[in-house]
C-alpha cells in the first residue's frame, strides 16, 4: 500500500491483458516452444549458465552483474538492471552452422523480460514475458541462412521496470565451430537433510544446496511428494502424533540423484497457526502510520468493523532481514507510544487483531537467504513483544523468494505459537499462477495461514480461472480472479477480496461496496453474479479487505458500514 500518494503507481497492464486475450483466443504461446535436437546438436552459447561471471557477454551501460541468488541452477545468474534509456541488453555472439535450426531458451525471473537472436540471416525472433517472481523459461526457434556462421542472442528488460535476472541460457542446434558448454552431469545427493519446526499436518524440512542442481524432489516415506526450486520444503496434510521419514533428491537436466540420508520428523499432538481467534468471517482494514492527505487515526478511532487491522508499516533495518516499527507521532498528531500500546489491548479486548504489514510500495525488506530469514522473524518476534502486536501481514510489492520467506514465518511461528495472525496482500500479477513465489509461499505454509488478502486494483484486465481475461473494477474480476486461489489450493478460509476504500485509495479499481458484497454472495452462496459462475460455491470464503481505514474514514467509513455488516452476515 502507498504511503506517500493515493495508489501504488504501478505501470497499467491493461495493455498486457488484451495480448492475454489475442494469445488465449488465437491458441498462440509465448513460452514452451521446443525443437527437435539432432544427435549432435549442442549448446553452442559460452558461459550460458554465468558461472564464470559475464565472461563471453557484453551488457549494455553497465546494467549487467553476476549474482549468486536468485539462481535457476549452479551458483550464478545475470541480473539485469534498466536505467533511463537504457533497458539491460546483454548479449552474446555465438558460432552457428549455416542452414541449420537452433532452438534458443534461457530461464529468467523478475521484471519485464526479453529473449532473441538477431543476424540469423532469415528471419530474427524473439520472445518475452511479463514480470515474475518465480522461474520461467522463454523458449523460440530460429533457422539460420545459408551464409551465415554466427548469430547474435541477447536478453534485455523493459525501460522503468525492475531488473531482471537470467540464467541456463542455450542455443541448441549443431556445432557451428566454436563447440558448446559442457553437458551437464547428475548431481550429488543433497547432504545435511534436517526436520525443523512442526505443526499437527506439518513437518518442515531443508537441506544444504548441491552444486549443478537445479531442483530437489522431496520423499516422504518412500515415495515423491513434492518437487521445489530451493533447498527447503514443507511436508503438509499429514496426521498429528505420527512420525514420517524423508530423503530429498538433487535433479537438474541430466537428471535425478541417488537419495539422501532419511530423517524423521513427527507431527505434534495438536495444531496451532490459522489466526488464533480472528473470526470465520473477517474483515481486515490497513492503518496509515503517516498522513497522506487521508483521514489521520488513532488505533482506537478504527470501526468496529474491522476484525484485523494492519498497522502500516514496518521499516528495515540496516541488517539484511530484519525489520522495526516507528511510529509516527509527529504526523499522527502527537499520538504516543504508550497511547499506541494501550490502543492495541483495547482493540484485543474487544476480539481485534492487530497485526504489523511489512512492505507496501515503498518496502525494501529482502529475505534472500537463511541468516536473513532469522533476521525477519527474530525483528518481527520482537515486535510483537514490545508493540503487542499479534501477528504480522507480507505486503511485499517487489517480489519475494518462497524458500526464505517460508524459512521466516515458520520460523516465527514457532516462536509465537498457535495465536499467530498470518495474513498477505499479493498483488493479482502475483497469484495468476501457483508457480508465483507469493502463490508458492502461500501453499507452503497452509496449515498457518490465516487469509490471503489480493489487491484487485492497481493491475489492468487479468486472466480468470477459466482462461478469459476480466477487466479490472467488476463482478468478474473479482470472483474470476479469486477462483484461481480457491482452485489453486488454498482453503475458502484462506481468500479475502482486497479493495480501495475510496477513488482515492488507488489509482484504479475502486468499485462500489455494492459490487464488493455481490461478488462475496457469488462466492459464498451462488447469487449476485455475474457473467462468469464458479462451479461451487465457498460458505467459509474468509471476507474482504480494504486500503485504508484511514480512506474509508475520509469517506465517512461508506465502505466498512456497507461492506463489514455483509461480511460478517455470510453463512
Amino acid at each position: 500500500m502507498d504511503r506517500t500518494s493515493r495508489s501504488r503507481r504501478r505501470p497499467s497492464r491493461r495493455w498486457l491483458g488484451t495480448v492475454l486475450a489475442l494469445a488465449v483466443g488465437t491458441g498462440l504461446t509465448l513460452m514452451g516452444i521446443t525443437g527437435t535436437a539432432q544427435a549432435a546438436d549442442v549448446n553452442v552459447a559460452k558461459n550460458a549458465g554465468f558461472e564464470s561471471g559475464l565472461a563471453n557477454w557484453t551488457c549494455s551501460a553497465g546494467s549487467g552483474s553476476n549474482v549468486s541468488s536468485p539462481v535457476h541452477g549452479g551458483a550464478s545468474a545475470l541480473k539485469g538492471t534498466p536505467a533511463g534509456q537504457d533497458n539491460a541488453r546483454c548479449t552474446q555472439t555465438v558460432a552457428v552452422k549455416p542452414s541449420s535450426t537452433y532452438t534458443l531458451s534461457a530461464w529468467v525471473q523478475g521484471g519485464y523480460t526479453y529473449l532473441g537472436a538477431s543476424g540469423t540471416g532469415t528471419t530474427d525472433v524473439s520472445t518475452w514475458t511479463p514480470d515474475s517472481a518465480g522461474w520461467k523459461q522463454l523458449s523460440t526457434t530460429f533457422t539460420t541462412g545459408a551464409n551465415t556462421t554466427s548469430v547474435t542472442v541477447y536478453t534485455h528488460g523493459w525501460y522503468g521496470q525492475a531488473p531482471y535476472y537470467a540464467d541456463d541460457v542455450s542455443v541448441f542446434g549443431p556445432d557451428g565451430g566454436g563447440g558448446g558448454d559442457p553437458d551437464p552431469v547428475v548431481p550429488a545427493p543433497p547432504a545435511g537433510l534436517a526436520a525443523g519446526s512442526v505443526t499437527s499436518s506439518s513437518v518442515a524440512l531443508s537441506w544444504n544446496t548441491v552444486t549443478g542442481a537445479t531442483g530437489y524432489n522431496l520423499y516422504q516415506n518412500g515415495a515423491k511428494v513434492q518437487s521445489v526450486s530451493g533447498a527447503s520444503a514443507t511436508a503438509t496434510g499429514l496426521t498429528a502424533s505420527t512420525s514420517y521419514q524423508f530423503q530429498v533428491t538433487a535433479t537438474n537436466a541430466a537428471g535425478e540423484s541417488t537419495k539422501s540420508a532419511a530423517v524423521t520428523g513427527t507431527t505434534s499432538a495438536s495444531g496451532g497457526g490459522g489466526g488464533g481467534t480472528v473470526p470465520k468471517h473477517a474483515v481486515t482494514g490497513y492503518w496509515q502510520n503517516f498522513n497522506n492527505g487521508a483521514t489521520v487515526q488513532k488505533i482506537s478511532d478504527v470501526p468496529a468493523n474491522y476484525d484485523i487491522i494492519a498497522v502500516s508499516f514496518a521499516d528495515a533495518t540496516g541488517t539484511p532481514g530484519g525489520v522495526t516499527f516507528n511510529l509516527d507521532s509527529a504526523g499522527l498528531g502527537g499520538y504516543t507510544v504508550d497511547q499506541f500500546k494501550a490502543d492495541i489491548k483495547a482493540k484485543q479486548a474487544a476480539g481485534k487483531s492487530v497485526i504489523i504489514s511489512i512492505g507496501g510500495q515503498n518496502g525494501t525488506v529482502t529475505i534472500n537467504d537463511s541468516a536473513s530469514a532469522t533476521n525477519f522473524a527474530n525483528s518481527v518476534y520482537s515486535m510483537m513483544q514490545t508493540y503487542g502486536f499479534d501477528g504480522v501481514d507480507i505486503d511485499l510489492e517487489n517480489g519475494l523468494n518462497s524458500t526464505y520467506m517460508t524459512q521466516a514465518l515458520r520460523s516465527l511461528s514457532s516462536k509465537a505459537g498457535s495465536k499467530l495472525v498470518i495474513t498477505m496482500a499479493p498483488q493479482t500479477i502475483d497469484m495468476q499462477s501457483t508457480s508465483n513465489e507469493y502463490f508458492k509461499t502461500a501453499l507452503n505454509i497452509k496449515d498457518i495461514l490465516t487469509v490471503v488478502n489480493m489487491q484487485y486494483y492497481n493491475s489492468g484486465s487479468m486472466l480468470g480461472c477459466d482462461g478469459k481475461v476480466y477487466s479490472q473494477g467488476s463482478v468478474d474480476f473479482l470472483t474470476a480472479l479469486a477462483c484461481i486461489q480457491l482452485e489453486g489450493g488454498l482453503t475458502p478460509a484462506q481468500v479475502g477480496l482486497g479493495l480501495p476504500a475510496s477513488t482515492s485509495g488507488a489509482g484504479s479499481g475502486y468499485v462500489s461496496p455494492t459490487i464488493v458484497n455481490n461478488a462475496l454472495d457469488c462466492l459464498a452462496r451462488g447469487t449476485n453474479c455475474g457473467s462468469f459462475k464458479p462451479s461451487k460455491t465457498y460458505p467459509s470464503l474468509r471476507g474482504a479487505m480494504t486500503w485504508s481505514t484511514n480512506w474509508d474514514a475520509k469517506s465517512g467509513n461508506a465502505w466498512s458500514n456497507a461492506v463489514g455488516p455483509h461480511v460478517h452476515g455470510l453463512p
